[in-house]
């Protein structure tokens, strides 16, 4: 069995260009690198000037033999352990007709990183890393070292880290941060109170029974009946905590929904979203990946007793494996969860009320690097690439990072990053 990897380069625009480019690496797991750097290209224009792009979706994503699943995304936001197991267990079925499910992993995908140097003639290589491309990005210089320049890693999932366990906690503690801006903000406080209050109260209520809310789809306008359940709010709140510009706009939802009985904000919000992301993840490649590379670490890692009574419960946790119990688990290296140790230098980024990757496991990431600079977004949630002035800063490290294994980069620029301002009505924020 072969298959055929989807490769890009963008020629950098000085004739002067270094002869290290920039690779691109997509979280999810499933995204594509190709679909976040059509969304995110302005960003890298200015490492552009000097750096080639590469753009490789990795095996399993986009054009690369994606191992895409389909089914309904309403059904699967109330999908219990068994319901979640039969979908998954039908596209197994489906994907099995023409992939090899145990070759997905990122063990193998760094291989294919190599293979693509190789081919295109490179000597050394740096890479842009999101979220699941972090771990990517830290596992190919763990594999290959000589052929690695430097690292950018935006949204830090430690070496030794496994997803999963700790994510309610994580995304509860980023959900109360919101809170507690919105209480010591004057204006949000005047017109919410303690939006802590309204969130505990829509919890109790739609543990009882979910609500039935008729709105415009959010996509065709046209009238749409949903049970918005305990698990939809779930879902709406941890999608909020994201980034802080959907979260400015969480107390007024919570509040219209629990003192108005008006669902329609909140609903919409979690429908943009969670569409948003089902369009573009290849979950089988998403299943690959946990199932081999995270589950079967979670007794080791055992969730605490306080995952219980956070808005996410152990709902994931047990999707997870009951979906793993049948997906066949693909290789991982003997040391692909071991500490790093590498002289490579990492430009480590992180948001402080970041719901998936905390900012603490970019400080556990940066103990595995012989130099490291980890900058944290006071108050943003997850992705720090269109921050202000990001872009230099990228460019700047990497352009030192090629002079020096200790690269100096000037970051007063990120004194302009402040949280979103919240919104008071549906008009917007106050003046």
């Amino acid at each position: 069995r072969q298959l055929q990897l989807f490769v890009a380069r963008i020629p950098a625009l000085s004739r002067q260009a270094a002869a290290e480019p920039l690779f691109i690496l997509a979280g999810g797991p499933g995204l594509a690198a190709s679909t976040f750097y059509s969304s995110a290209a302005p960003v890298f224009a200015r490492i552009r000037r000097r750096h080639d792009i590469i753009i490789v979706d990795q095996r399993g994503t986009g054009r690369s033999h994606p191992l895409a699943c389909q089914f309904d995304e309403q059904q699967m936001w109330d999908a219990g352990e068994e319901q979640t197991a039969r979908v998954m267990r039908e596209c197994r079925a489906t994907l099995e007709k023409t992939h090899d499910l145990r070759q997905y992993t990122t063990s193998v995908a760094v291989r294919d990183l190599e293979s693509v140097r190789i081919a295109l003639g490179y000597r050394r290589i740096s890479f842009y890393g999101s979220s699941y491309g972090t771990r990517v990005a830290q596992h190919y210089a763990r594999r290959y070292p000589a052929s690695t320049e430097a690292l950018i890693l935006d949204g830090i999932v430690p070496p030794t880290r496994i997803l999963g366990p700790s994510t309610p906690i994580d995304a509860e503690r980023s959900l109360q941060q919101v809170f507690e801006r919105c209480r010591k903000d004057a204006a949000c406080q005047k017109k919410f109170g303690d939006p802590a209050q309204d969130y505990r109260e829509l919890r109790e209520r739609l543990a009882r029974a979910p609500i039935d809310v008729t709105m415009p789809d959010p996509h065709s306008g046209a009238p749409r009946t949903i049970a918005f359940s305990g698990s939809a709010l779930a879902g709406a709140l941890r999608l909020a905590t994201y980034s802080a510009g959907q979260a400015a706009l969480l107390p007024l939802a919570l509040h219209l929904a629990n003192s108005k009985g008006q669902f329609g904000p909140l609903a919409s919000q979690f429908m943009l979203s969670a569409a948003g992301y089902d369009a573009v993840l290849a979950y089988g490649m998403h299943n690959s990946v946990v199932c081999a590379e995270d589950v079967p670490f979670f007794d080791a890692t055992a969730a605490s007793a306080q995952v219980g009574n956070t808005f996410l419960g152990t709902a994931q946790i047990d999707a997870l494996k009951a979906l793993c119990n049948d997906w066949p688990r693909g290789p991982i290296d003997a040391d692909f969860h071991q500490k790093l140790d590498s002289p490579v230098p990492a430009l480590l980024l992180s948001g402080t009320a970041d719901p998936v990757t905390p900012a603490a496991f970019g400080d556990e990431a940066a103990l595995g690097f012989h130099y490291a600079l980890h900058l944290k977004m006071p108050d943003q949630g997850h992705g720090q690439l269109a921050q202000p002035c990001m872009d230099g800063i990228m460019a700047a490290f990497l352009d030192a990072a090629h002079r020096s294994r200790q690269p100096k980069v000037v970051t007063n620029c990120l004194t302009k990053v402040v949280a979103d301002p919240f919104f008071l009505d549906m008009g917007g924020p106050g003046p």
